[in-house]
């Protein structure tokens, strides 16, 4: 069976487009020293924290939370732009989905200032029709609110398979389906097989090269098996 091309795409940002993982890490483990609690690696870090903050921070340090986001987020906000790093391609990748008409949007879970000063950072603001960050929805990712608020004013809606939501984690893939909207997983394939998600990409570089090939070579907006899986 084959896919659609997509009407439009929401993009999760941490370690879709952009390797946070460095910086989070680094933050996070200012943050739990504080506290006096174990400092992890970056693979444990991004296992352990991939649920939004307000979320996670209550559970780690109880009634402390505040105070330890405060910290948290001041660490980061020293480092987060000049460590920030470009997964590769993604900023051509970007650029190809836009050249081909492809709407653009970002729902993440990062602070909604530090999102947007990443982007501009990045010179990235003209490839995004919307930004939303972590608590400019009534909830974070999972839910299908930061969707909604997207696409709200756009002539785009939820509940559409036609739109899809590309991540790199569980929670990317449990807000597609709960707005409607087709799953899209990068970067680690054990998730797409342990979720049964369809359509996978190792990297932006695949991602680009397989939609410009199928355009170019058959003409239609359909993807082929092999882009599919199984």
């Amino acid at each position: 069976m084959e896919q659609s091309l997509p009407k439009a795409i929401l993009f999760d940002w941490d370690n879709t487009l952009v390797n946070t993982w460095p910086v989070i890490t680094d933050a996070l483990n200012v943050t739990r020293a504080t506290y006096g609690l174990e400092t992890w690696t970056i693979e444990e870090a991004r296992v352990k924290s991939a649920r939004a903050l307000r979320e996670s921070f209550p559970e780690w340090f109880g009634t402390e939370w505040e105070n330890a986001r405060d910290i948290f987020y001041g660490h980061f906000a020293k480092v987060h732009c000049e460590k920030l790093q470009e997964m590769p391609g993604a900023g051509a990748l970007c650029a190809s989905l836009r050249r081909l008409g492809i709407p653009l949007f970002i729902v993440s879970n990062k602070k909604s200032q530090y999102l947007h000063d990443e982007i501009k950072h990045l010179g990235w603001e003209s490839f995004f029709i919307k930004v939303v960050g972590a608590g400019e929805a009534p909830k974070d990712k999972p839910d299908r609110a930061v969707v909604d608020i997207a696409l709200l004013g756009s002539e785009f809606h939820a509940d559409d398979p036609a739109i899809w939501l590309v991540g790199d984690t569980y929670p990317d893939v449990l807000c597609a389906q709960a707005a409607g909207l087709t799953p899209v997983l990068m970067h680690d394939s054990s998730i797409a097989q342990q979720f049964n998600v369809k359509i996978f990409f190792s990297d932006c570089h695949t991602m680009e090269t397989a939609l410009n090939n199928q355009l170019n070579s058959i003409g239609h907006r359909r993807w082929p098996q092999s882009v599919l899986g199984t």
